[in-house]
């Protein structure tokens, strides 16, 4: 390989550490931006979608289950990768249906989000679901979802309490709060 500016960076040569079908971790001999020598590594994950269904009284659809990585529950927004032949609302769709057995009339795209810029690539594109139907799940073996069901502002307020943490939701909830608010004002 070349060598390769990468904005202040230059890389000198790459070396695949790992990868599977959702991730791929690589790591980088470097001249940092000081001109010194050094390593970067860095993981690349499929890009995602993320999903916040709310209905008619303001009810949100939440899951919890055990995340291997925490060792613990954990309360959040639906969730799940990008295939390679689906856009980010087709994504959304098909996750939505299998995790929680809703279906959507209403999409609203709510931007992206990184999960961690120093070391994480991995976009993931947000949503608002409304006017839902209920159907049954079609969930992958490896999830032992429980849902949860509240209100929005009381998942806003799981957020700024810490009781959700995983960083996605919270981002999600809190631009869902932000635009319904926009939308009542401009209607006032």
């Amino acid at each position: 390989m070349m060598e390769q500016k990468h904005g202040p960076w230059t890389i000198q040569e790459t070396s695949h550490k790992y990868d599977n079908q959702y991730i791929y971790v690589r790591e980088d001999q470097v001249v940092q931006p000081d001109g010194q020598s050094g390593m970067y590594a860095t993981v690349e994950m499929k890009p995602g979608v993320a999903i916040l269904p709310l209905d008619n009284n303001g009810i949100v659809y939440l899951i919890q289950q055990f995340r291997y990585a925490l060792g613990k529950e954990s309360i959040e927004v639906v969730c799940g990768a990008i295939d390679e032949d689906e856009s980010p609302v087709e994504a959304a769709l098909r996750e939505l249906l299998e995790e929680q057995g809703i279906q959507a009339e209403e999409w609203i795209e709510l931007g992206v989000v990184d999960v961690d810029t120093s070391i994480i690539r991995c976009p993931t594109h947000l949503f608002l679901a409304k006017q839902l139907t209920f159907t049954k799940t079609k969930r992958e073996g490896t999830e032992t979802i429980k849902p949860v069901k509240v209100p929005l502002n009381v998942a806003g307020q799981m957020v700024m309490d810490s009781s959700i943490t995983h960083s996605i939701s919270c981002v999600l909830i809190l631009k869902a709060i932000n635009a319904l608010q926009k939308k009542h004002e401009s209607n006032d």
